[in-house]
């Protein structure tokens, strides 16, 4: 069965073009323009990935995000019109894993969308199910790898799968401190495109805040000045 993308974007030349393009990789493909005529797509659950325009008519795809992340974990792309840094934190803080910039190359976002299903099938309960260590970690953290599973002190946390794939990669290696360089290359294994250290930042303090964890005085994720994070 093929992996079903939602697409949701009111420039309907964008929206027409991805559908082309995701359809050419064999994607399944639900297009939308507006939010509202989205909504019953996104409540059936039937998605592998959604792809969200920020600038909507009816609910701006900054809610729509939010909306999806209150019930399910599938990887979120933002599109935006915008260069300011503000909408890329925001969406990414609101439980976005990645966005892109228009205008934009097609072949980029199928890319996106590629490295996007990968990590969230590599994460998800059926993945991995003769992976030998199937559970990490520290303190009163553990993170289940086979059923993509975090709890802390005993009570379930809900990450994304970017979240997870950080979060994994720093229980891997704790007690070492990982550079944002090599949590790029691990997260992201093709980096097909270029990206700034507040990415990174964002999606860590995303994942502080669901450890009740902080930066002055961490008891899981330490920010080591100029180089990178450690747990």
């Amino acid at each position: 069965m093929s992996d079903r993308i939602l697409v949701v974007d009111d420039e309907q030349d964008i929206a027409n073009l991805l559908e082309v393009y995701l359809r050419n990789e064999n994607y399944t493909v639900y297009k939308y323009y507006c939010a509202k005529d989205a909504l019953q797509c996104i409540e059936n659950g039937d998605i592998d990935l959604a792809i969200l325009d920020v600038m909507l008519p009816d609910i701006n795809g900054f809610s729509l995000c939010q909306l999806i992340r209150e019930k399910y974990t599938y990887p979120i792309i933002m599109l935006t019109a915008k260069i300011e840094e503000t909408d890329k934190i925001t969406g990414l803080t609101l439980g976005a894993d990645d966005y892109v910039t228009k205008p934009f190359r097609p072949l980029e976002v199928v890319a996106r969308v590629k490295a996007q299903l990968r990590r969230y099938k590599k994460y998800s309960p059926t993945a991995n199910a003769e992976e030998s260590s199937s559970e990490l970690s520290y303190s009163k953290l553990r993170l289940n790898i086979l059923t993509h599973e975090c709890l802390l002190d005993g009570e379930s946390i809900t990450l994304t799968p970017t979240e997870f794939s950080i979060l994994h990669v720093l229980l891997a290696n704790a007690g070492n401190v990982v550079s944002v360089e090599d949590l790029f290359h691990t997260v992201w294994k093709d980096e097909y495109y270029s990206k700034n250290s507040s990415t990174i930042t964002v999606h860590v303090r995303h994942l502080r805040e669901k450890l009740k964890d902080t930066s002055d005085t961490p008891q899981y994720i330490k920010t080591i000045w100029g180089i990178g994070y450690k747990i």
